[in-house]
């Protein structure tokens, strides 16, 4: 069964996959495709396709998804490991040096528990693919804080309520019938960033 995400997290994966032709194909082999049927599509040669296709199958990026026999001839279906593909952050960390990290310590916790997020939501995808129920809940909201006051007010808040959530539940035995289960909870909160309008 085909993934929702794959997470690429070495750089030899994102190597092979950061070039545009076989971004191209990629998307092409959402369903299974023939290099004779991408070479036609992208007007290039079957065996040029055919050496991409083959060093993603080995990169792990593309499966084999059958094959059928033209003039006696086997012929190989490939398709898209996964519907969608996730380069993981770890890869470009520290990209600015330290001064910008010193600049902007707020937004790289923020973006370390994003990336912390996207890791573990790529792993779940792979163990979803392999048939395992993966629990989740996502929520999200814009809420309009016109002054400091009121900022101040919202902030501590929330701080008492999450607070007491992990007070409550963090803990709690299991039943007999249940395996203890541990849930990653993160508490974002940034202005929304403003956006040109298309």
């Amino acid at each position: 069964m085909r993934q929702d995400v794959l997470l690429v997290d070495s750089v030899e994966q994102a190597t092979v996959l950061l070039k545009p032709r076989r971004i191209e194909l990629l998307a092409e082999m959402a369903e299974p495709r023939t290099c004779p049927e991408l070479a036609e599509r992208f007007r290039e040669t079957p065996q040029k396709i055919y050496y991409h296709v083959k060093t993603m199958e080995r990169a792990g990026l593309v499966e084999r998804a059958g094959e059928r026999s033209v003039n006696g001839i086997a012929e190989g279906h490939y398709r898209a490991k996964a519907r969608a593909f996730w380069l993981s952050p770890r890869l470009v960390r520290g990209l600015g040096g330290q001064k910008a990290v010193q600049e902007q310590t707020s937004l790289r916790i923020l973006a370390g528990h994003a990336e912390q997020m996207l890791e573990d939501v790529g792993h779940l995808a792979e163990r979803s693919a392999a048939g395992e129920h993966t629990p989740s809940l996502s929520l999200a909201v814009d809420i309009t804080l016109p002054t400091r006051e009121r900022r101040e007010e919202f902030l501590n808040a929330l701080t008492q309520t999450f607070e007491q959530l992990a007070r409550q539940y963090t803990g709690t035995a299991p039943t007999k019938r249940e395996a203890p289960e541990t849930f990653r909870f993160t508490l974002t909160c940034y202005p929304t960033p403003a956006r040109e309008a298309s």
